[in-house]
């Protein structure tokens, strides 16, 4: 690992500062930025449903998820004075969003939208169809599109990866790129509410933390922060450790639970180690895997959040000040250990306790690099007769045991063994290479239709070949098999008749589906380029616009997989102004006002 990475400030001032435990101060790396300069994108009550720092599948989220009323095509303003510099239409992502540049050295992004403004709307649609692409990346001068503050630039929406509608609000330091946490802007959110604190999760750092289950302590508030119950004194057989926490943030008026923005420990008043979410980089927001227990999460035990740095943590979100950031006990007294989690608005809550080191032998084996084991920091290979992996050095956080076994694989287009390395609860940084040698003999005119499948269907990688091997890249560890794929895609079809009628409609979807996955799909009408939008990343959709006027058209779809098998369509249609039939109106008959004749 390389500690030099690791930013340690303010530690020659640390030991006058620490008898403040609650003083702002304290929060290493945080800075002043400019308050009031960007003002609310939206014109309702600035309110959250997700902040900056949360928790998310091998991420931080990046910014602020603004409510906009469980409703869509709200007006987004923009935050202060600047020009458009970029926008992009990503799928399963941020789908359409816009990002700003101001005159003084930030930018803003607002993600999710339903429609850029009409002038950059029509600006971008000519492109896509110059490109014949929906999903584009643009970019612009300072002369293209000057915005001022508070000017519409869009609508609000729920596009991308989004699971509702909101708006998805970021602020950026322009020159790096770097992600900042807007609420350290002074944006119109009140906030006088501490974090909450849950449990309390302790390490025996003299191992790996892969090869152990952390010892759990509930937590209990009091008059003076947070407690254990019933354990005034945590004795602990353990001389090096560290903590982990489970938090979260509340805002006034919301039950939404949100992530914390800084945890810091202290060991008889010395600070020893913190994290900060204040800026993250978008190419080091998967360290958040090793932040959490991954190996907790991934058992749906929810998160713990390392206060202490894994060995091979890097980036600017931990600050350590010692060696390592871990507590070491070399003596059998009580000392005071202060744990403080606090949110962007310096709400703080803590916990206190004394920790004793009960002395003796751990008679454990601590995990070493002689044990053939994965270490982080170091170029690790596991060779196998037919199946090999290559980790970089960045590739894990902590050390761990390679866990191999093979089995013969029973899917009847295998090409190969079924072989599983570890599993998905361990967390990979840096992809590794995984190298299969199929067991039977490959077609030279089948040699490009070969998949690696990982975790039956969770992924497929589509390999080349070495030699005799098929080499792969993943992101995960996992079960691993090649497979023979000889299937076009599926396409639904768009009707029976010779030519359909689609008057009643008002747009066409498709859903193709795959062995191995779609790599393209392209749709014309009358040999001309149609539009299809893949917002959600699985149906192709296009909505009837001016691109297909009234009368009988040739459509023509392309689906190619990831090995190259095509499926090809043609279909023909016809569109015409359509009323729907009206319904019949039935009038309720009167009653009768004769009398009725009783039958005897």
């Amino acid at each position: 690992m390389n500690k030099g990475k690791f930013y340690i400030r303010h530690a020659a001032l640390s030991l006058l500062l620490i008898s403040c435990l609650n003083a702002e101060s304290q929060t290493a790396g945080s800075m002043k930025y400019p308050q009031g300069y960007f003002g609310n994108p939206l014109r309702i009550p600035m309110s959250l449903s997700a902040n900056f720092g949360e928790l998310r599948p091998n991420h931080w989220h990046m910014g602020l998820d603004l409510r906009t009323e469980q409703k869509e095509n709200h007006p987004v303003l923009a935050s202060a004075d600047g020009y458009v510099a970029h926008i992009g239409i990503r799928p399963s992502s941020f789908g359409k969003f816009i990002i700003i540049n101001h005159p003084n050295g930030y930018s803003t992004l607002y993600a999710h939208l339903n429609k850029f403004y009409p002038e950059l709307e029509k600006y971008v649609r000519e492109k896509q169809k110059e490109k014949e692409s929906w999903a584009i990346e643009l970019d612009f001068s300072e002369d293209d599109f000057k915005v001022k503050k508070g000017k519409e630039i869009g609508k609000s929406g729920n596009t991308g990866g989004s699971q509702g509608p909101h708006l998805h609000f970021e602020i950026r330091e322009t020159e790096t790129d770097r992600s900042l946490n807007p609420l350290l802007f002074g944006m119109p959110v009140r906030d006088d509410v501490p974090p909450a604190l849950f449990r309390l999760a302790m390490y025996d750092r003299s191992i790996s933390t892969y090869a152990q289950t952390p010892t759990l302590f509930p937590l209990k508030k009091s008059d003076n922060g947070y407690i254990i119950p019933k354990m005034p004194v945590l004795k602990t057989g353990f001389n090096t450790l560290s903590f982990a926490i489970q938090a979260v943030d509340k805002f006034p008026g919301s039950q939404n639970s949100n992530g914390i923005y800084t945890a810091r420990i202290f060991k008889d008043d010395e600070r020893i180690a913190e994290f900060v979410l204040d800026q993250i980089n978008y190419s080091e927001s998967e360290y958040i895997n090793a932040q959490i227990d991954y190996r907790f999460y991934k058992a749906g035990r929810g998160y713990l959040q390392h206060i202490s740095p894994l060995p091979a943590t890097e980036g600017n979100v931990y600050h350590m000040y010692n060696d390592d950031g871990l507590i070491r006990l070399s003596d059998t007294l009580p000392h005071r250990i202060t744990i403080q989690v606090g949110d962007a608005n310096d709400n703080f809550s803590s916990i206190n306790f004394l920790l004793q080191f009960k002395g003796g032998v751990d008679t454990r084996r601590p995990v070493s690099s002689a044990d053939n084991n994965f270490v982080p920091g170091y170029v690790n290979i596991f060779e196998k007769a037919d199946f090999e992996a290559y980790l970089p050095e960045a590739c894990i956080y902590d050390t761990m045991q390679p866990i191999y076994y093979r089995s013969e694989a029973t899917m009847p287009n295998a090409v190969s063994g079924l072989h599983q390395l570890n599993d998905n609860s361990y967390p990979v940084h840096e992809e590794m290479t995984i190298k299969i040698r199929p067991t039977v003999e490959i077609k030279q005119e089948w040699r490009d239709k070969i998949v690696i499948q990982r975790n039956a269907g969770n992924a497929v990688l589509k390999p080349i070949w070495q030699g005799e091997w098929l080499t792969a890249k993943t992101g995960a560890f996992g079960s691993f098999v090649a497979l023979l794929d000889l299937t076009a895609p599926q396409i639904n079809n768009l009707g029976k008749n010779d030519t359909v009628d689609l008057s009643p409609a008002s747009r066409i979807v498709f859903t193709p589906t795959d062995n191995s996955g779609i790599k393209s799909f392209r749709a014309e009408l009358d040999g001309r380029w149609l539009m299809f939008t893949n917002d959600k990343g699985r149906s192709w959709i296009y909505n009837f616009d001016e691109q297909c006027p009234y009368g009988v058209h040739q459509l023509r779809v392309k689906v190619v997989d990831l090995v190259g098998n095509v499926t090809d369509k043609t279909w023909w249609f016809k569109r015409y102004p359509y009323t729907p039939p009206k319904k019949k109106i039935y009038k309720k008959k009167k009653a009768s006002t004769k009398p009725v004749k009783k039958k005897k």
